[in-house]
């Protein structure tokens, strides 16, 4: 199977969008697939980025965030998207916005038999914890995408997780 090289441009829109929506703070664990948008992150001194040991850290620094007055958002991977099942009740009772990018493993071309059950199961996993979640698989939508779910999640004071395909985010090709 040949590796599909697909254009890197999502990452800088999404930076973007996050600049639109006013985002001054991120959480992130770090991940392959978010790697330029922490980097533009961390590079811009209107936002701080902060690095987290688990994906959970990020529900409750955003909470803070939302009651210090700033717009945050949380980056993680599909895997550690289970991480945070519990903290998001958190979001859920006190009503606070938590906008989610997490992208997808598990899916399309994975070669990491440990990426299947969570990257099958995130969406499903995610709504049964009162999420509301966008899926996008088009590299040229993603910007569209993350602006609406951040309009939502700012304007309703709800979670809202954009899931990130595989397809956009590419994969590993170790048969070579």
């Amino acid at each position: 199977m040949k590796q599909e090289t697909v254009p890197r441009t999502w990452p800088g829109d999404i930076y973007q969008v996050f600049k639109r929506l006013k985002v001054a703070q991120v959480a992130y664990v770090p991940d392959a697939g978010h790697t330029q948008l922490i980097l533009d992150c961390q590079g811009d001194p209107e936002m701080t980025a902060v690095s987290l040991t688990t994906e959970q850290e990020g529900v409750a620094m955003l909470s803070g965030a939302w009651l210090g007055g700033n717009r945050g958002a949380l980056l993680m991977q599909s895997s550690g998207a289970g991480n945070c099942i519990n903290m998001l009740s958190l979001a859920q009772e006190c009503r606070f916005p938590l906008l989610m990018l997490i992208t997808m493993r598990g899916e399309w071309g994975e070669f990491n038999p440990w990426q299947l059950a969570m990257g099958q199961s995130t969406q499903r996993v995610l709504e049964h914890s009162g999420c509301v979640v966008q899926r996008v698989d088009k590299a040229e939508e993603v910007g569209e995408v993350v602006f609406a779910a951040g309009q939502m999640a700012f304007s309703t004071n709800r979670a809202v997780a954009v899931l990130i395909g595989q397809r956009i985010v590419g994969f590993k090709d170790w048969s070579k």
